[in-house]
Protein backbone atom coordinates (compact mmCIF):
# COMPACT_ATOMS: atom_id res chain seq x y z
CA UNK A 1 0.00 0.00 0.00
CA UNK A 2 1.26 3.50 -1.19
CA UNK A 3 2.54 5.91 1.53
CA UNK A 4 3.39 3.36 4.02
CA UNK A 5 6.43 3.99 6.03
CA UNK A 6 8.23 0.58 5.97
CA UNK A 7 11.84 1.84 6.41
CA UNK A 8 12.58 3.12 9.77
CA UNK A 9 15.28 6.29 10.38
CA UNK A 10 16.67 3.11 12.69
CA UNK A 11 16.70 0.46 9.23
CA UNK A 12 18.48 3.47 7.80
CA UNK A 13 21.27 3.60 10.09
CA UNK A 14 21.81 0.38 10.04
CA UNK A 15 22.16 -0.40 6.81
CA UNK A 16 24.43 2.52 6.47
CA UNK A 17 26.53 1.17 8.92
CA UNK A 18 26.46 -2.60 7.19
CA UNK A 19 27.50 -0.76 3.97
CA UNK A 20 30.17 1.31 5.55
CA UNK A 21 28.58 4.58 4.29
CA UNK A 22 28.25 7.69 6.58
CA UNK A 23 24.90 9.66 5.58
CA UNK A 24 24.25 12.93 7.15
CA UNK A 25 20.75 13.56 8.16
CA UNK A 26 19.52 14.80 4.85
CA UNK A 27 21.24 11.58 3.16
CA UNK A 28 19.18 9.44 5.66
CA UNK A 29 15.99 11.37 4.96
CA UNK A 30 16.38 10.91 1.20
CA UNK A 31 17.36 7.43 1.40
CA UNK A 32 14.50 6.19 3.64
CA UNK A 33 12.04 8.72 0.91
CA UNK A 34 13.30 6.32 -1.80
CA UNK A 35 13.49 3.25 0.13
CA UNK A 36 10.35 3.61 0.77
CA UNK A 37 8.85 4.44 -2.42
CA UNK A 38 11.31 1.36 -4.64
CA UNK A 39 9.17 -0.93 -1.69
CA UNK A 40 5.92 0.39 -2.67
CA UNK A 41 6.46 0.26 -6.49
CA UNK A 42 7.92 -3.72 -5.50
CA UNK A 43 4.66 -3.82 -3.48
CA UNK A 44 2.00 -2.40 -6.43
CA UNK A 45 4.07 -5.07 -8.96
CA UNK A 46 3.31 -8.04 -6.16
CA UNK A 47 -0.45 -7.22 -6.78
CA UNK A 48 -0.18 -8.00 -10.29
CA UNK A 49 -2.02 -11.49 -11.36
CA UNK A 50 0.86 -13.00 -13.47
CA UNK A 51 -0.39 -16.87 -13.13
CA UNK A 52 -1.24 -16.84 -16.94
CA UNK A 53 1.83 -14.88 -17.81
CA UNK A 54 4.51 -17.29 -19.51
CA UNK A 55 8.29 -16.68 -18.59
CA UNK A 56 10.21 -15.10 -21.21
CA UNK A 57 13.76 -16.82 -19.88
CA UNK A 58 15.27 -19.79 -18.04
CA UNK A 59 19.11 -19.03 -16.66
CA UNK A 60 19.44 -23.16 -17.73
CA UNK A 61 17.61 -22.77 -21.12
CA UNK A 62 18.78 -21.55 -24.53
CA UNK A 63 17.38 -21.86 -28.07
CA UNK A 64 18.98 -24.05 -30.33
CA UNK A 65 21.79 -22.16 -32.33
CA UNK A 66 20.46 -20.09 -35.81
CA UNK A 67 22.01 -22.95 -37.74
CA UNK A 68 20.40 -25.89 -36.13
CA UNK A 69 18.04 -27.27 -37.58
CA UNK A 70 16.46 -28.43 -34.84
CA UNK A 71 14.28 -25.84 -32.68
CA UNK A 72 14.35 -27.62 -29.51
CA UNK A 73 15.80 -26.18 -26.20
CA UNK A 74 18.82 -27.35 -25.38
CA UNK A 75 21.01 -27.33 -21.61
CA UNK A 76 24.07 -25.18 -21.63
CA UNK A 77 25.09 -26.56 -18.30
CA UNK A 78 27.02 -29.76 -17.64
CA UNK A 79 25.42 -32.90 -15.97
CA UNK A 80 26.16 -33.11 -12.35
CA UNK A 81 28.37 -36.03 -11.94
CA UNK A 82 30.69 -37.43 -8.80
CA UNK A 83 34.16 -36.35 -9.17
CA UNK A 84 37.07 -36.73 -6.64
CA UNK A 85 37.97 -33.17 -5.00
CA UNK A 86 40.94 -31.52 -5.13
CA UNK A 87 43.93 -32.85 -2.49
CA UNK A 88 44.27 -30.85 -0.22
CA UNK A 89 47.99 -31.04 0.60
CA UNK A 90 48.77 -29.91 -3.12
CA UNK A 91 46.41 -26.89 -2.56
CA UNK A 92 47.60 -25.94 0.65
CA UNK A 93 51.33 -26.58 -0.72
CA UNK A 94 50.31 -23.76 -2.85
CA UNK A 95 49.03 -21.63 -0.90
CA UNK A 96 51.42 -17.97 -0.05
CA UNK A 97 50.20 -18.64 3.44
CA UNK A 98 48.35 -21.40 5.14
CA UNK A 99 47.11 -23.19 8.69
CA UNK A 100 47.44 -26.67 6.90
CA UNK A 101 43.53 -26.78 7.09
CA UNK A 102 42.50 -23.06 5.85
CA UNK A 103 43.84 -20.29 3.89
CA UNK A 104 45.51 -17.65 5.80
CA UNK A 105 44.89 -13.85 4.43
CA UNK A 106 45.35 -10.48 5.56
CA UNK A 107 42.77 -8.75 7.27
CA UNK A 108 41.01 -5.85 4.64
CA UNK A 109 37.83 -4.42 6.66
CA UNK A 110 38.68 -2.30 9.78
CA UNK A 111 36.07 -1.62 12.35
Amino acid sequence: MPGTERVSPADVRRVAELSNLELTADEESRMRRDLNAILDYVAQLGELDTAQVEPMAQVSEVLASPGDASSEKVSVLRDDEVRPCLNREQVMASAPETDGVFFKVPKVIER
